[in-house]
């Protein structure tokens, strides 16, 4: 472990606080949903000795600005957020990587702002670039509209409502959803559970006592002392501008990325299976025109860079030393 400096970035009138360690060529670490920083602390520890490395708290998470409004969690906002980050703190470019919703913000990044991304990594989630049509009017299609619960249309569905139910006990609320996707778990998965539509987030996940040595009390608290900081309606508002999204970027021309990607994923990760008989992951490579391949972690969930740290950071030296 290490112990970071935080230093506070400025991109317009956002602030965007961000955790700092060791000297070099800038890696960028992006955390995704509800996660912060401090899930990066292994990988941190591991580059430190070879690169500035730099793990935003996301805006709307932790001490970073928390706008109300859901245009404010657009990939376009929170893309320029990274970008003013590398500006800051690099020479102009930098490595990323992200994670979870990090991962289309990383792989976004590259996107919108390819000048500043030297490379980039993506952990569970591939790179699919944005339509026109909205992702949450598919999982309405998929899910909904088949009387089935999808975590993603209950946020947007339940404005207020889901963020009153993850707030009652934040520890709770994270233990919960962090085991219900991980390679530990025992019984549903809290993303695509079976459940009715009508359902809330945490309707019938487990609280494991005790929790996997992967994430301990101690861990969660950091977590949970960040979600006291900021609450749950930025972190949520990302789902709900998916919407947006579609309207802006998904009508861009030219989605392929050119710079070096690569991506890692756990094995037991139910975001594989988010449309039934096609697995996500295998549309890794497809629109990365310099695709360097993809590490299948064994026995990893969804937080695969917590869970797993050691392979995982081996799949970034290779990664990275290939660059």
């Amino acid at each position: 472990m290490i112990e970071p400096q935080f230093v506070t970035v400025q991109n317009g009138d956002m602030q965007i606080e961000v955790a700092i360690a060791g000297s070099g060529p800038l890696m960028v670490m992006v955390h995704g949903w509800p996660e912060l920083w401090y899930s990066w602390r292994h990988q941190m520890a591991h580059f430190a000795d070879r690169f500035t490395v730099a793990a935003p708290n996301v805006r709307g998470y932790g001490h970073s600005s928390n706008p109300p409004e859901i245009g404010a969690y657009t990939m376009r906002e929170l893309t320029g957020d990274i970008a003013a980050v590398i500006d800051e703190l690099g020479d102009g470019s930098a490595v990323v990587l992200g994670h979870d919703w990090g991962a289309p913000i990383a792989w976004n990044t590259a996107r919108l702002h390819p000048e500043k991304v030297r490379a980039v990594c993506g952990m569970s989630v591939p790179y699919l670039p944005t339509g026109a049509t909205s992702a949450l009017e598919l999982w309405r299609e998929r899910y909904t509209a088949r009387g089935k619960f999808f975590y993603q249309v209950y946020f947007d569905d339940n404005r207020g409502g889901a963020e009153a139910e993850l707030g009652a006990d934040h520890a709770r609320s994270l233990r919960m959803i962090y085991y219900s996707v991980s390679g530990d778990r025992r019984g549903p998965d809290g993303l695509t559970a079976d459940k009715p539509a009508d359902a809330k987030m945490l309707d019938g996940l487990i609280d494991p006592d005790p929790f996997p040595a992967w994430c301990t009390a101690d861990d969660f608290a950091v977590y949970a002392a960040g979600f006291e900081a900021s609450g749950w309606h930025g972190p949520l508002n990302r789902y709900r501008a998916q919407t947006l999204d579609a309207e802006d970027i998904g009508k861009l021309p030219d989605p392929n990325l050119t710079q070096p990607a690569a991506f890692i994923g756990g094995e037991l990760d139910p975001v594989r299976n988010f449309a039934p008989g096609v697995d996500l992951y295998d549309f890794a490579p497809a629109a990365c025109d310099d695709f360097r391949g993809s590490t299948l972690v064994p026995g990893a969930g969804h937080w695969v860079q917590i869970e797993a740290p050691d392979v995982t950071n081996e799949a970034l030296d290779e990664f990275i030393a290939g660059l």
